[in-house]
């Protein structure tokens, strides 16, 4: 059997969707770093990092500036779609690129005489537009319904590190705040 890949997407998109998934899942008012993300999923904060710019430059995440900062989802799961999160790492250009190969070449004829779009053309925008429309029609509030039901343990143990995740970086941030508040030690 003969595989052929009609579409190719990034590394981003899958690390991008996942964190999105991931941060859906935060309390309210909670975020992430870029190193606590990429520790959750075991992957290089640099090169999340740039997806997660990404997102925020899409206005899908926010990013929270400070010693607590990182990053949140900038609107509700239910209003981020798949596609939006597609096309703020890879970007909204068509898969296919037709170049007309059939006006070249021997047997080719004069322009004019091409009446119809190419037919390899129209099938892969048919095909492209029914992938959009998928991807549009799911939200990051699908996925997470979706894992809670597919794999309930999972969506606990994620939500447990996220507790603790967040409580960490609160009780850090609350002793910086009380040693920067408490007065300094005389040493007379």
């Amino acid at each position: 059997m003969i595989n052929i890949r009609i579409m190719k997407l990034g590394q981003g998109v899958e690390w991008a969707l996942h964190a999105c998934h991931l941060l859906a899942a935060l309390p309210p008012g909670s975020s992430l770093s870029s190193g606590q993300l990429a520790e959750f999923f075991a992957l290089p904060a640099p090169y999340l990092s740039k997806h997660l710019q990404a997102l925020s430059r899409a206005g899908i995440t926010a990013s929270i500036p400070g010693p607590q900062g990182g990053y949140r989802l900038a609107r509700p799961a239910g209003e981020i779609s798949l596609l939006a999160v597609v096309e703020a790492v890879d970007g909204s250009a068509p898969a296919f690129r037709c170049t007309e190969i059939r006006q070249r070449g021997p047997a080719s004829l004069p322009p004019g005489r091409y009446r119809h779009p190419c037919a390899i053309a129209s099938v892969m925008a048919r095909a492209e537009a029914a992938w959009r429309r998928e991807l549009e029609a799911v939200t990051v509030a699908d996925i997470m319904a979706t894992v809670g039901r597919r794999a309930p343990a999972a969506a606990v143990e994620a939500r447990a590190w996220l507790a603790r995740a967040a409580g960490i970086g609160r009780a850090a941030g609350d002793a910086e705040r009380q040693a920067s508040s408490a007065p300094s030690p005389r040493h007379d």
